[in-house]
């Protein structure tokens, strides 16, 4: 099933092939010879549709706000179809003619809310291929408590690949594992973060590999690394090229859960700055056997995690003087700045300052930091923001590059950035010259 479970779901013929099937399944659920069902139940069934549709955009976008821009009006017209075609399905099954004509009635539904699902996915390039849609476990994970010990003979020098030699057994590969980072100092309710170790780490003597954090967005996980940033992959790649070395990649939950947005603070929403700059570097320090030179250490991130990113390279310079941003915003947001100031900072607008990234670099200097800002050339909503970003950090002395990727906002321009930028992390932490 490994040829099922990799077709892709962004390019080729699967999402041809699935829309085509959706339209006619559309077809198929309008088109009726019954006089009632074409007057009355299809009328009905769609004007419920819109009007859900409609009050769910006015909930999520108007009220409820969960997320601090909002989300695309194509992803509510394809929600709007998908609920459209099940709507519609029960009266369908009434007017059409025989189990044969029943049965071809839902199959049309089932089609016609696969092709919603699969632009939706389009619109992100969340879940690249069939395996990562349905969940399918990567061969190449392994639990925690199979990672091996530490061992007593290391490897160390700056640059690292000119002082390693890998072995000739070395695995071709890395592993992934899971493990749950103890929230000691913070006690924040993270989830599991997700762990890429490279082959070399699997080697003995074994070489003290620099660190990248990384941060998913919000909405978000930290698997969606694994999917839609193609993390793994990317990692391997490196990895083969450079004799089993690659950092070792802790994908950090900054959130808590998929639909909240802490700010990557502390605040009453959730201490996620003590969380990200003391129990996870801790945890890595006791639970991993790596460089624990914080020189050589990197923190990363994807839309609000690339925001994160940044503000843990300006208030934790020493702990993070690399960073990856990649379509953050301007500044941690809940919508607005008032509302932002209100819920995560009782109102003390000096206390939100305190920590901003763009008034920190405004009023320090950071002449050991350095940094890149990636950012989709389509992405209009966040291009202005990183762009600025970028002048003031350079203006403070960060040693920073800006970036353009094909695409908008979404894992397309991510992975693709991560990809490009490897080798300059690489350098960067003391991996390569």
């Amino acid at each position: 099933m490994d040829w099922f479970d990799s077709l892709s779901l962004i390019d080729g013929p699967v999402p041809v092939i699935v829309s085509v099937l959706g339209a006619l399944g559309g077809v198929w659920l309008v088109v009726s010879s019954s006089r009632r069902f074409s007057r009355r139940a299809l009328p009905i069934a769609a004007t419920v549709a819109i009007v859900v549709t409609a009050v769910g955009y006015v909930v999520v976008e108007k009220v409820w706000r969960p997320f601090p821009d909002p989300i695309a009006t194509t992803i509510y017209v394809w929600i709007g179809v998908g609920l459209a075609a099940l709507f519609v399905v029960v009266p369908r099954l009434f007017a059409a003619r025989g189990i044969a004509g029943k049965s071809t009635t839902v199959a049309a539904a089932v089609l016609v809310v696969a092709a919603a699902a699969l632009h939706v996915n389009l619109e992100f390039d969340a879940y690249p291929t069939v395996g990562n849609a349905l969940g399918v476990e990567s061969a190449a994970r392994i639990q925690f408590s199979d990672v091996p010990a530490e061992v007593a003979q290391t490897v160390t020098g700056t640059p690292l690949d000119s002082v390693w030699t890998a072995p000739r057994d070395l695995q071709v590969a890395g592993r992934i594992t899971s493990a749950s980072i103890p929230a000691t100092a913070s006690n924040f309710s993270a989830r599991d973060a997700e762990i890429y170790l490279p082959p070399a780490y699997f080697a003995d003597p074994r070489p003290l590999l620099p660190v990248l954090v990384l941060l998913a967005g919000q909405p978000g996980a930290p698997e969606d690394w694994l999917n839609g940033g193609k993390l793994a992959e990317t990692m391997d790649d490196f990895a083969r090229d450079h004799a089993g070395l690659a950092p070792v990649v802790v994908v950090a939950d900054g959130t808590g859960s998929s639909i909240a947005n802490p700010l990557c603070v502390d605040s009453p929403l959730g201490n996620v700055d003590t969380y990200l700059s003391r129990d996870v570097p801790d945890w890595i320090d006791n639970a991993l056997q790596v460089d624990r030179n914080r020189a050589h250490w990197a923190i990363g991130g994807l839309s609000y995690g690339g925001t994160c990113s940044i503000q843990m390279a300006t208030n934790h310079p020493d702990i993070y003087p690399t960073f990856l941003d990649l379509s953050g915003q301007r500044e941690p947001t809940l919508g607005d700045r008032d509302r932002t100031v209100q819920e995560a900072f009782g109102g003390n607008s000096a206390a939100f300052t305190a920590v901003n990234p763009l008034d920190l670099l405004k009023s320090r200097r950071y002449p050991d930091s350095a940094g890149i800002f990636v950012v989709g050339s389509d992405d209009k909503d966040y291009k202005p923001g990183q762009q600025e970003m970028y002048a003031a950090a350079k203006a403070a002395g960060m040693d920073v590059q800006y970036v353009e990727v094909p695409g908008g906002h979404s894992f397309a321009v991510w992975s693709e950035g991560l990809r490009r930028e490897l080798p300059w992390l690489a350098t960067r932490t003391g991996l390569m010259s």
